[in-house]
């Protein structure tokens, strides 16, 4: 429920913010990344006492694009986010997730 009810939050919070500052040129946007390798995602699988190489494996196998992300993945969309050519994009909420349900 917390972890529910902050995602919420923080979406809403993106939305009003685009809202109130779209009229000073300012756009606001939220990265969702779904499993993502990273230092965070290994000290979870030790914490939890699961194989690390196994379990991306198994993750990989629900993830429609058949792979889990990197941290380049995320970076090209927050890359592309500030970039003059997306200026008209404001309000939304990217989820980069290799297609995974949400």
């Amino acid at each position: 429920a917390n972890y529910a009810a902050a995602k919420a939050g923080l979406i809403g919070f993106t939305k009003t913010l685009a809202l109130e500052l779209g009229k000073f040129g300012v756009t606001a946007n939220a990265i969702a990344p779904g499993f993502v390798e990273t230092e965070m995602t290994q000290a979870t699988a030790t914490r939890q006492g699961i194989d690390y190489a196994a379990w991306k494996i198994a993750v990989a196998r629900d993830i429609p694009v058949g792979r889990i992300g990197q941290p380049e993945d995320i970076a090209a969309v927050a890359s592309f986010l500030c970039r003059e050519e997306a200026g008209y994009v404001s309000g939304q909420v990217i989820f980069v997730n290799g297609g995974a349900k949400v």
